[in-house]
């Protein structure tokens, strides 16, 4: 009894935290809306179907609505696909003809009252068919990330894998129900719970709609990748860093990119920001004075303000940030060899 209600209870705060991120990305103003969206489909469209399977496995619930539930798996692999193509595909604006992927799901509504839904042989293959529809996107999904591998920014396309591999999972699961391979019927349910937090978990730790801003832009992978070289040479070379009045601005005058490109490159290659990502480079500089015998009687606040940085302050909180242990504990290593 305590198993089957601990069962129910994390079914269901998988399915409200679903809804929750639902409602999230349909509000959401920032980044690519449309992509947003798309993306809210997906999770509401296998929201709906898990909680048909919660509610079915400890209430009876009337076939015409467990058909409705079931139809919502047809609007996921379209939207799953749609969600890809609007990340990825910057040379087509998306047209409304694409639309007409959901036109199974639409028929599979309106003849809901009159599918059976009663185990028998042609409900099994009106279910199955559910299923084959939602195993052809992912396939299209699957393609679609290794087209979009040699252009695509290598964060976004994580992101993209990583919702397919989650979609991919539930529908074996599915399968393996549904072919009696599994014969816990529930386990559907569990695991949406699962891939739900660790999405949620994904977005809390580094929010991937800052990243959809840049999915309309141009620079494609391969031109990002030099223009990143081109902004380490200008650091490594030049040492612009050392300015404490450097900018993304800048830096962007002296490549003759905008900020926003700028902005693109650091963030889809190195996973920073501008500020950290300028940072990095005046802490080598820091740690390689701190190391250096004849700076040993230089005070940190002189090194600080020579490799760059405005003030101590900002010097120790971003040096402990990216080497875990303050200046002087670094000097110290040194002066003890």
């Amino acid at each position: 009894m305590f198993e089957k209600g601990f069962i129910l209870v994390l079914s269901c705060l998988g399915v409200i935290q679903a809804l929750f991120l639902c409602f999230y990305l349909f509000t959401l103003k920032k980044g690519n809306r449309r992509a947003n969206t798309f993306l809210a489909f997906v999770l509401l469209g296998l929201t709906i179907r898990i909680g048909k399977s919660i509610f079915h496995n400890y209430l009876e619930v009337d076939p015409r609505i467990r058909n409705l539930a079931i139809s919502s798996i047809l609007v996921v692999g379209p939207f799953l696909w749609f969600y890809g193509k609007e990340l990825f595909d910057k040379q087509r604006a998306f047209s409304k003809q694409q639309y007409l992927h959901l036109i199974p799901f639409g028929l599979f509504v309106l003849c809901s009252p009159i599918i059976p839904n009663r185990g028998d042989f042609v409900s099994y293959l009106a279910y199955s068919l559910v299923f084959v529809h939602l195993g052809i996107y992912v396939i299209v999904c699957w393609k679609l990330i290794l087209k979009a591998k040699r252009a695509a920014s290598t964060q976004l396309l994580k992101w993209y894998r990583n919702i397919v591999i989650g979609v991919s999972v539930i529908w074996l699961l599915y399968v393996g129900i549904l072919m009696r391979l599994i014969p816990f019927y529930i386990l559907g349910a569990i695991s949406f719970s699962f891939l739900i937090y660790m999405f949620t978990y994904l977005l809390l730790k580094r929010h991937v709609f800052a990243l959809e801003k840049y999915s309309n832009s141009t620079i494609d992978k391969l031109t990002s990748k030099k223009l990143l070289q081109r902004v380490k040479l200008l650091l490594e070379e030049n040492e612009v860093f050392l300015d404490s009045d450097i900018s993304l601005q800048s830096i962007a005058e002296k490549l003759k990119v905008t900020p926003r490109q700028l902005s693109q490159v650091i963030n889809e290659n190195e996973q920073k920001n501008f500020s950290e990502f300028i940072n990095h480079y005046r802490i080598e500089k820091a740690k390689r004075l701190l190391a250096d015998p004849g700076y040993a009687n230089e005070k940190i606040a002189t090194i600080a303000y020579d490799c760059g940085f405005g003030n101590v302050t900002s010097f120790n909180l971003a040096f402990k940030a990216e080497t875990e242990i303050t200046p002087s504990q670094y000097r110290n290593r040194f002066r003890v060899a």
